[in-house]
């Protein structure tokens, strides 16, 4: 028991200050921890979303036709508000 009168004893004093900074060291590490697991996690998302966008040639293909039909119905509209 300690009286606010009397210093307190220097190994209490020690004590308190090793558990301050192992608390804080604690704390540290698991922000540390819990931004590697965001960056592991986030790594992962975009190998997977970029795994799923390689695309056949069948798939290049009709992107194409459908890039050539938009382009001539465009070029329908132009030519019908022109006249």
């Amino acid at each position: 028991m300690e009286f606010p009168h009397q210093t307190p004893e220097p190994e209490s004093v020690d004590h308190r200050e090793q558990r301050r900074v192992a608390r804080t060291l604690f704390w540290i590490g698991f922000g540390v921890g819990v931004a590697a697991l965001g960056a592991a996690l986030a790594y992962t998302a975009i190998r997977i979303a970029s795994a799923g966008r390689r695309e056949d040639p069948t798939t290049q293909r009709i992107q194409e036709l459908i890039d050539e039909a938009n382009s001539l119905l465009k070029a329908l509209d132009e030519q019908r508000h022109s006249a």
